[in-house]
């Protein structure tokens, strides 16, 4: 049975849609609730995502042998971000990771939390974990800082826009989302209501918004079943380049030391004068050649609106981009996220490693 959300019945609440659907897209005011969650002044309902744990004395070093992030001695409380590859090294899993000690809690998009645990029961062979889909047991809850009234609860601090360490920056220095902060708390569901209290509420339109203005990427909403990481910035905080072997460790190596991604993450500045927004999956042109497509949009408070786009590698960081949808052309200018020369690192300086742990 689909998820809704007893926060739906607030007033004003406008329930999301697609991969957002459960939740409120928005309490009837999208901007100044983006501001206030902007300001660490509300909370985002994300009761929609999926939560797996994982059990038992050999978790970290099972979990660590099949992703691509270092999780053995992974401290109670300690927030890290790790990813299930193919063997080719394209996305499955992209998973928000914190371990209490006793349990390691995998956050996940709601959709994935099945089909993530039944792969790792059955990749558990003879080992001491015990993996179970607790998205039944427990809800998240989204914050732009500490939220004293859920400081009770366990927690997971987005990384980025930092680099990890062993992990690396495939985006020149000075990233606009520097000093970020990004909370998600655990929250049993049946607590879901008297946990939010009376914080002002933030719908999922805001935290897209902010989300795309930090240039960070959502694996759901901005890879297909093609991505590598490299192409979408994630050896920053989802990578360890130094740790043990992996499936889809080959590919990451390959790519980082010798070749380059095909595409490229990218952000976009829309035309403001338009009185419509391109639809996600909108073709993005050079001239009348397609050059990529766009993977999420939103509205920002500040600067109007704004998208996601993945796009070949090559294509030229200084161009001013268009956007078709339908009959509809949106002018866009481009800020480079992963640089044109990512990758091919041998022989070249070590630009933002973080060292090994």
């Amino acid at each position: 049975m689909a998820w809704r959300s007893p926060l739906l019945d607030n007033p004003g609440a406008v329930e999301g849609s697609g991969a957002d659907a459960g939740v409120a897209a928005h309490y009837g005011e999208p901007l100044p609730e983006q501001r206030r969650l902007d300001r660490g002044q509300a909370v985002a309902d994300l009761s929609h995502r999926g939560v797996v744990t994982v059990s038992g004395p050999d978790r970290l070093s099972w979990l660590n042998s099949l992703s691509s992030q270092l999780l053995l001695g992974l401290k109670p409380g300690e927030s890290t971000e790790a990813l299930f590859l193919t063997l080719q090294g394209r996305v499955e899993h992209d998973c928000r990771v914190i371990d209490d000690g006793e349990t390691t809690w995998l956050i996940v998009e709601g959709a994935e939390a099945g089909p993530l645990a039944g792969w790792l029961d059955s990749m558990r062979f003879m080992l001491r974990v015990e993996i179970h889909d607790a998205t039944a047991d427990w809800a998240v809850l989204g914050a732009g800082a500490p939220l004293p009234a859920l400081s009770g609860y366990q927690f997971w601090q987005d990384p980025w826009p930092g680099v990890s360490i062993g992990g690396y920056a495939y985006s020149a220095s000075g990233h606009p989302a520097a000093g970020r902060v990004w909370i998600e708390y655990l929250v049993p569901r049946g607590d879901l209501v008297s946990a939010v209290g009376d914080l002002p509420l933030a719908g999922t339109m805001a935290v897209e918004a902010l989300r795309i203005a930090a240039w960070r990427p959502r694996v759901s909403a901005d890879a297909d079943e093609k991505t590598i990481p490299h192409e979408l910035d994630l050896l920053r905080t989802a990578v360890h380049l130094d740790k043990g072997c992996y499936k889809g460790q080959e590919t990451i190596a390959r790519v980082h030391n010798l070749g380059r991604p095909p595409r490229r993450l990218v952000f976009l500045h829309l035309d403001g004068s338009m009185h419509t927004h391109p639809a996600v999956g909108s073709e993005v042109k050079l001239g009348e050649k397609t050059v990529g497509r766009v993977t999420s949009v939103g509205l920002h408070y500040e600067a109007g609106p704004i998208a996601l786009a993945t796009i070949r590698r090559n294509t030229d960081p200084e161009a001013t981009l268009t956007v078709r949808d339908g009959e509809e052309d949106y002018p866009a200018n481009q800020e480079t996220i992963v640089a044109t020369d990512a990758g091919q690192v041998v022989g070249r300086a070590t630009g933002f490693l973080r060292p090994p742990r």
